[in-house]
């Protein structure tokens, strides 16, 4: 992942919008000519925040959370065994502790505690959730955006692994916000640019902008073989 290296080692707010700014075409290269996960990523970044916003509760219903893992294996790494994990909770289940875990935000140890009560729901699953609700503060704890972070120990789907790449991601929102043109730079902004910036780099780097010569990673922030924990 030195490509996405790249991007994190750039400074320039509006370099990181330019790559922002070419998420949707993209995800086009990545979603394939079905388009499915277009469709998705549209209901997860557009209508699933709307809906949970508008309620006098934040939660996730479990129809939400099933699509959502939908999103999330579409976009990433396809585990069916999650899809059948996440239909075994009771549909209140669902609302109760997603509703109980939003009002613990920003402490985002207990917020994706809470979460991890449901079954087939991961510290990765637990961020998008609180991602979708509350992009000021949680990032989605993507597979390529963990990569993109140098110095991080080899990747682990743990809680304590998602705190540190989440603490370097917010530290990373606020530097790009100061000064930025582009808006307010929120972890989930941040997440979204490094994912897109490194599936850019495999399937369409002419779509993106030139950010100039990269400093070399150094060699103990390269990540060793990851280890999988039994959901993520």
């Amino acid at each position: 992942m030195a490509a996405a290296r790249g991007l994190w080692g750039c400074e320039d707010p509006s370099l990181w919008a330019a790559v922002l700014g070419r998420h949707g075409e993209v995800l086009r290269a990545r979603a394939g000519p079905q388009g499915r996960l277009e469709a998705l990523d549209r209901w997860y970044r557009e209508a699933l925040p709307a809906a949970i916003e508008g309620r006098e509760e934040k939660h996730v219903t479990r129809e939400e959370l099933g699509q959502l893992l939908a999103w999330k294996l579409a976009r990433g790494r396809f585990r069916p065994r999650l899809h059948q994990l996440v239909s075994a909770n009771a549909p209140e289940l669902v609302v109760q502790h997603s509703a109980a875990a939003f009002p613990l935000l920003p402490d985002m140890h207990a917020a994706v505690t809470e979460l991890r009560a449901l079954r087939g729901v991961g510290p990765a699953t637990a961020s998008a959730v609180l991602a979708a609700g509350a992009p000021e503060v949680a990032a989605f704890m993507s597979e390529e955006a963990v990569a993109a972070v140098p110095g991080l120990p080899a990747l682990q789907y743990t809680l304590k692994h998602y705190l540190l790449y989440l603490s370097r991601v917010q530290e990373r929102a606020t530097a790009l916000s100061h000064g930025s043109a582009s808006g307010l730079w929120t972890p989930h902004r941040v997440e979204t640019a490094l994912w897109t910036w490194a599936i850019g780099q495999k399937l369409c780097p002419d779509l993106l902008p030139d950010l100039g010569p990269s400093p070399a990673a150094p060699e103990d922030s390269r990540p060793a073989k990851k280890r999988r924990t039994q959901t993520d």
